[in-house]
């Protein structure tokens, strides 16, 4: 399934740690036919390239917080405007918070485009941990511990969650359960996207 009549597809991926975005946004970008933008990945190429934004970003992940607005909002915007983006986007782990809602809202305007939905993969949290202790024992993450993986939730619950509220508000939310195979998953998602932008 591809995007109906090579249509544009903006959306914004949703869902706590561990309920397997990154990977449902990798497989839906390429049945969208658009690039899978995640906030990690522009962390990363930053980083690695020793920008200036990268090097401020590197010194709060490696205390354990989250990157400041500012600098997330600067890198977003310059990545939404590379010429990959320019037929839509599937953006995974931004926005994080009602402010970078706002200021979603108005990158999108500066280019006279508009978000067509917000999928939100929903999970439980108890699901969640396990599944996130698995991966760091077979990935060798010693500090991806249970307090520190409920901490993560917990901050997710906070911080995240509200944008939910929002996107709904505007009719933009649609909520899909990401507990099952990871195939099963993705045709729920792409049924459920078909419903409210088809």
């Amino acid at each position: 399934m591809s995007s109906a009549s090579g249509s544009t597809a903006r959306l914004v991926l949703l869902g706590p740690p561990g309920a397997g975005k990154g990977t449902q946004a990798a497989r839906l970008a390429e049945r969208l036919g658009v690039p899978a933008i995640s906030t990690g990945d522009i962390f990363r190429a930053n980083i690695k390239g020793g920008t200036e934004l990268g090097r401020t970003a590197q010194e709060y992940t490696a205390r354990g917080e989250l990157v400041p607005d500012e600098v997330t909002n600067a890198m977003v915007r310059d990545r939404l405007a590379q010429p990959d983006a320019a037929q839509g986007f599937l953006l995974d782990g931004y926005p994080r918070n009602v402010a970078q809602v706002g200021e979603l809202d108005a990158i999108l305007t500066d280019a006279g485009r508009a978000l067509d939905a917000a999928l939100e993969i929903t999970a439980d949290a108890d699901v969640v941990v396990e599944r996130l202790l698995k991966r760091a024992e077979i990935e060798g993450r010693a500090d991806d511990t249970e307090p520190v993986i409920r901490r993560r939730l917990d901050v997710y619950a906070e911080q995240t969650a509200p944008i939910s509220g929002v996107y709904a508000e505007r009719g933009l939310l649609v909520r899909v359960d990401g507990i099952g195979e990871v195939d099963e998953v993705t045709e729920r998602l792409l049924g459920a996207l078909a419903s409210q932008v088809g």
